[in-house]
């Protein structure tokens, strides 16, 4: 009991997993609760009957050494013994396959962003925003600087995924799953599309590459901004616009402090720092994100 002092309901039964930012990670979340309740069950009733045999029906002092009475033909005890499990499996089946083709799922979404690993940095392209240049609204990391990955909340979003150079993996811990991004994916005929149906709350998320791929994997790092979508709008706005003080299009930095909306607006990386190791290339960036 005193573990469980500072804990509340929620935090109990998540049992362990993490709080999550969209409707995909509450139904991943669901389904875990329910499978380590079923799990626990059984395992209290299997442990159960184990001690109950070994305290009840262990050798005692004057036993005469006979069989006792034995149950394995036991028609009634069979069959329960089929069904119960039979039950259990098709309905953490059933759960598992209803979850999986809700995070799966193909449908549209109102808006989408490119995103492209390369070693070792992310290139975000939002290709529905063209730019003063013509071009579409990009921010692209580098050794100095971390991406911002900049995205409204309460909005669906489709992501598109791919690599420049070897496999990365796509993983903002706050969406609780990954998604490895595969070099070339239509030659390859991968599944590189994905789509949540919204951030639910605003913040700053850190993103991570969770696929070993070279030297500096472990700095290969961005950030997920979430911003309601009026403030969104208005971020999107200035980056198709050139900054009167550089003549130049806005880049993310710019455009969040011009925005002025307290630590959501910071315009540098609020949830990891860059690392600028001796010696540190970059693989130069791909001509297209999807390609």
């Amino acid at each position: 009991m005193p573990l469980l002092a500072g804990c509340s309901v929620e935090e109990v039964i998540r049992f362990g997993w993490p709080v999550g930012v969209t409707p995909e990670a509450t139904q991943m979340r669901h389904l875990w609760t329910w499978s380590a309740i079923a799990a626990l069950v059984v395992g209290v009733v299997t442990w159960g009957a184990m001690f109950w045999a070994v305290v009840f029906h262990r050798k005692k002092k004057g036993d005469d050494g006979s069989i006792p009475r034995q149950t394995q033909y036991n028609l009634p005890v069979e069959i329960v013994f089929t069904v119960i499990p039979t039950i259990i499996v098709a309905v953490l089946f059933g759960f598992t396959v209803s979850v999986q083709n809700y995070v799966d799922k193909d449908v549209p979404a109102d808006m989408a962003v490119d995103v492209t690993g390369f070693q070792w940095n992310w290139a975000f392209t939002y290709p529905d925003e063209v730019a003063a240049d013509g071009k579409p609204v990009e921010t692209i990391g580098t050794a100095q600087t971390i991406p911002l990955l900049v995205l409204p909340t309460d909005t669906s979003i489709q992501f598109t995924i791919a690599s420049n150079d070897v496999i990365h993996s796509f993983y903002v811990p706050e969406f609780l799953f990954k998604r490895d991004v595969f070099p070339m994916p239509e030659k390859n005929d991968t599944d590189n599309v994905f789509v949540i149906d919204r951030i639910e709350q605003e913040g700053a998320f850190v993103g991570r590459c969770a696929e070993l791929c070279g030297t500096y994997h472990a700095s290969m790092n961005f950030e997920v901004r979430a911003l309601n979508p009026g403030l969104y709008e208005r971020y999107i706005d200035l980056r198709k616009q050139n900054n009167p003080a550089t003549g130049e299009l806005y880049t993310a930095q710019e455009a969040l402090s011009s925005l002025n909306c307290g630590q959501w607006c910071a315009p540098e990386a609020i949830t990891t720092t860059p690392f600028t190791g001796r010696g540190q290339q970059y693989a130069p960036l791909p001509q297209a994100s999807g390609s």
